[in-house]
């Protein structure tokens, strides 16, 4: 059953994707993609002091698993700080999306969460985009 309730928020977020078009003034875009199977994410921030991140959203295509990690990770990390992006894993993507989609689609399950880990390095030492 809960495999079930799963996919049913998966499609769900896919379907009527959170935080989806861009922001008007982001601090900085950024672009992801999966060359092999065609999924784009453009990824927009806006930050206020601290690191907080104040907004974000999304827009791209691809894949069903792709564009819901994308949805269901702008809205876990609104008002987030850039220090609780970076300490987010696979682990997190895996309790969210389930073992199976995480092991047959890992690419399309991460490309949203590495395209904003690396950013978060880079803001960490300094550089903004």
């Amino acid at each position: 059953m809960i495999e079930e309730q799963r996919m049913k928020m998966i499609m769900d977020h896919y379907e009527n994707p959170r935080n989806f078009g861009p922001l008007e003034s982001p601090t900085v875009t950024l672009r992801g993609g999966n060359p092999n199977c065609g999924d784009t994410l453009n990824i927009y921030i806006r930050t206020a002091e601290g690191g907080i991140i104040e907004d974000i959203s999304f827009d791209g295509e691809g894949c069903t698993i792709s564009q819901a990690a994308a949805s269901l990770l702008t809205e876990f990390l609104k008002g987030k700080t850039v220090e609780q992006l970076r300490e987010l894993d696979s682990d997190y993507l895996r309790e969210l999306l389930g073992k199976d989609i995480m092991v047959t689609r890992p690419k399309c399950s991460r490309l949203a969460l590495e395209t904003l880990k690396s950013w978060a390095r880079n803001f960490e030492r300094g550089k903004t985009a």
